[in-house]
C-alpha cells in the first residue's frame, strides 16, 4: 500500500485504532508544547532574548490576543472559540463516516497546538511565544510551537485534500 493510499483509506471501519493515532499524536504535541512554553517561562526573562543563530532567535513575549497579536487583551475570547473549534473537531471525526487517515493524523496535531495555546492562557494568562526568525522581509511575528504544529497539520490537509483527495473520489 502507497502512503497516499494509506493516507486516503477511510478511517470509519478502525475508527477506535486511528482515534488512538489521533489522540496519541494530540498529546504529544500538547507535551512538546507545553514543555517548550514552561523552558522559556523559566529560563528567558519576558522581553529578552537569545540568540540561537542569525536567523533564528528565542524572545520571550506574551501573546494576550489571538492570531498574529490581534484583539489584544481578549484572549478569553480566542479560548473559547478554540475550546469550541476542538470540541467540533473530535465530534466530526468520531461521527462523520466520511473521515479519512490523514485527517485524523493532522487534526492530531492540530488539536495538540490548539489546546496546548488554550493551556497556556489558563496556566500563564496569556501564550507564551518565542520562535523569532529572522532575516525575512516584512515577517516580524513571534510564535510558539504548538502555532507549529497547527501549522503542520492545516497545510499538509489542505494539501491533501485539494490535490490527492479528490484522486480517489
Amino acid at each position: 500500500m502507497s502512503l497516499k493510499d494509506f493516507l486516503l483509506q477511510p478511517g470509519h471501519p478502525g475508527k477506535a485504532r486511528h482515534f488512538v493515532w489521533f489522540s496519541s499524536i494530540a498529546l504529544v504535541c500538547l507535551s512538546i508544547s507545553q514543555f517548550s512554553s514552561y523552558l522559556v517561562e523559566q529560563t528567558i526573562a519576558q522581553g529578552d532574548s537569545r540568540v540561537i543563530s542569525s536567523f533564528l532567535h528565542f524572545t520571550h513575549i506574551r501573546n494576550l490576543g489571538g492570531v498574529f497579536g490581534m484583539a489584544q487583551g481578549h484572549g478569553w475570547i480566542f479560548a473559547l472559540f478554540s475550546v469550541a473549534l476542538i470540541a467540533g473537531l473530535i465530534a466530526y471525526l468520531w461521527r462523520s463516516r466520511q473521515v479519512r487517515v490523514y485527517e485524523f493524523i493532522c487534526f492530531g496535531l492540530v488539536a495538540g497546538g490548539g489546546i496546548s495555546n488554550i493551556l497556556d492562557r489558563l496556566i500563564y494568562g496569556s501564550v507564551i511565544d518565542f520562535i523569532d526568525v529572522k532575516g525575512i522581509p516584512y515577517w516580524h511575528y513571534v510564535f510558539n510551537t504548538a502555532d507549529t504544529f497547527i501549522h503542520m497539520g492545516l497545510w499538509p490537509m489542505l494539501f491533501i485534500s485539494i490535490f490527492l483527495h479528490k484522486d480517489n473520489q
